[in-house]
């Protein structure tokens, strides 16, 4: 089974390779990637598309900014972080706000796997584990 899952994979990371335009995930080619997949059936297509899916949502996720915030954020904040971040991490990066009264006060940021936190919830919590 180890076998099957290595191929899988392997086939999943050309795929996904495939679906990259000058390094950003293009829309029509993961339709062409999906239509081949479709067409030609591989060994184990549904563990071949959930490693390309889960590629896809990791490299999508590293474009998109979640800030979660306690008490209001401005518009020019959130367009101030997406050219922070687009410099940052060299891609155009699109941030949206989500409203989190837990963080007490202050924010919180999501970017593909990197959390950034400067929040009153943060600080006791790291306080609560000394």
């Amino acid at each position: 089974m180890a076998a099957h899952h290595k191929q899988a994979q392997q086939l999943a990371r050309q795929l996904f390779k495939m679906s990259l335009v000058n390094g950003v995930v293009d829309a029509a080619q993961v339709g062409g990637v999906l239509a081949y997949v479709e067409k030609h059936q591989p060994a184990n297509p549904v563990m071949v598309l959930q490693a390309y899916l889960q590629y896809i949502t990791r490299e999508l996720a590293k474009s998109s900014a979640i800030v979660e915030h306690a008490g209001s954020i401005k518009d020019g904040v959130l367009r101030s972080l997406e050219g922070a971040l687009t410099q940052k991490y060299k891609r155009q990066v699109t941030a949206s706000a989500v409203h989190n009264a837990a963080l007490i006060a202050g924010l919180r940021l999501r970017i593909g796997d990197d959390v950034y936190e400067a929040s009153i919830a943060g600080q006791l919590e790291q306080l609560s584990a000394v």
